[in-house]
């Protein structure tokens, strides 16, 4: 018998399969969620894929036809509404840069993921909840660390953490076994309403790379999704904290976000390319594109500048990267990042205005703010006439010994 709960290699799935009845995979239609498939077929044990929209489209045909192709059951539950009340928001509050670099993404993910992966496992008894990613991922910490924090009792982890198996060996397998759409892929990709990110394959060597300009979708030149009849300029609204309106018209969180990938991923705006660390600080090159993203957190950092203190920013500041890197580690509603979460939330609260901005290729360009309990100076003229003369409100004294100032204002 497995001495812990944890799957670890596929040694342990032969094991596990002798433990329990039911198994829950995670299940995106991937490369790695397919080969885990064919892993498990064969091994006595009822299996069902879950696969959790997060945002980017389920390709449901491809889905149902590896389902059907292994015999195992196929479960799709909607996320998006869960991801955005649950992690977007907050990441955009937070500033959820990666070392400042790019928007964190698949971190964002893993918890929202887990919960529905737990809701369905309880449902179903499942004794064992398996994913796919594997030691060059740090999925691997994030996913594992989201389950550990649930209540679920059954068995959890990767086969592939101590199997590592080639890209092009399970390519060969899945096409032996009568499954020829993977011969294509050269990348691995993780992908949400938020982000679209790619690593692996093609990208693996930072000194000699191939970046395919097919890779993206939101931030393809595209004039067709231009705004050309306003002017090229887009206006987002937030009410204390949360963005309400674009181009002054009231809309979901949801339907703004896919708007903007749309409109202004139209214009290259919003791809990255940056480096992320595993567990041991090794390096791992990975390519984003989130126009959304960068125009929401964008606008709320000009927004909250306009409205706080000098002060309280350098501590917001801290406080950003303390939520970031918890949540980067999979260590989502550990101490540290719900009193990170609460200064956050609090600074917030008064962080309410409007940002408009210019679009052109490959850039954001602040054209004007208007924030509620704005601290800026709309008139600086007027300004430094008023306050020379309230400073100048003084009258020199004099006694036997020294010239003092005497300051009335």
């Amino acid at each position: 018998m497995l001495s812990v709960k944890k799957i670890r290699s596929i040694d342990d799935i032969s094991i596990l399969t002798g433990q329990v009845d039911h198994i829950l995979t995670l299940f995106s239609g991937g490369l790695d969620s397919t080969y885990l498939l064919e892993l498990l077929q064969g091994r006595g044990v009822k299996v069902t894929a879950l696969a959790i929209d997060m945002g980017d489209g389920i390709d449901n045909s491809l889905l149902t036809h590896i389902a059907n192709h292994y015999g195992v059951d196929l479960i799709v539950v909607d996320g998006r509404q869960t991801f955005i009340e649950h992690s977007v928001i907050s990441a955009i509050q937070a500033q959820a840069m990666y070392l400042g670099d790019y928007p964190v993404s698949s971190s964002l993910s893993r918890p929202v993921i887990v919960k529905h992966a737990v809701e369905v496992a309880k449902r179903l008894n499942c004794g064992a909840i398996i994913h796919t990613a594997n030691q060059s991922q740090n999925s691997l910490r994030r996913l594992n660390g989201a389950i550990e924090r649930s209540d679920f009792e059954g068995f959890y982890g990767s086969p592939y953490e101590y199997s590592a198996i080639t890209r092009d060996e399970k390519i060969a397998s899945l096409s032996l076994s009568g499954l020829f759409e993977f011969q294509n892929r050269n990348v691995s990709g993780d992908s949400n309403l938020w982000c679209r990110e790619f690593e692996s394959g093609v990208l693996d060597n930072p000194e000699n790379f191939h970046l395919c300009e097919s890779l993206f979708h939101w931030s393809a030149w595209n004039p067709k999704y231009q705004l050309v009849d306003q002017n090229h300029q887009i206006a987002i609204t937030f009410q204390k904290g949360i963005p309400v309106k674009l181009n002054d018209q009231p809309m979901t969180l949801s339907n703004m976000v896919a708007f903007l990938n749309k409109h202004v991923g139209s214009y290259q705006i919003g791809r990255y390319i940056g480096f992320d660390h595993l567990d041991a600080d090794e390096k791992v090159l990975e390519i984003r594109e989130a126009p959304a993203a960068c125009t929401l957190i964008t606008a709320y950092r000009h927004l909250e500048t306009a409205v706080l203190e000098t002060n309280v920013l350098q501590m917001k500041a801290q406080q950003s990267l303390a939520w970031t890197n918890e949540a980067v580690e999979g260590r989502w509603g550990s101490t540290l990042q719900q009193a990170a979460q609460a200064f956050i939330e609090h600074t917030a609260q008064l962080v309410t205005g409007t940002v408009r901005f210019s679009l052109m290729q490959g850039q954001l360009f602040m054209n004007s703010i208007e924030a509620d309990q704005a601290r800026y100076l709309t008139d600086r003229d007027a300004w430094e006439v008023q306050i020379a003369f309230e400073r100048s409100q003084r009258s020199i004294a004099t006694d036997d010994y020294s010239l003092q100032l005497a300051e009335t204002a």
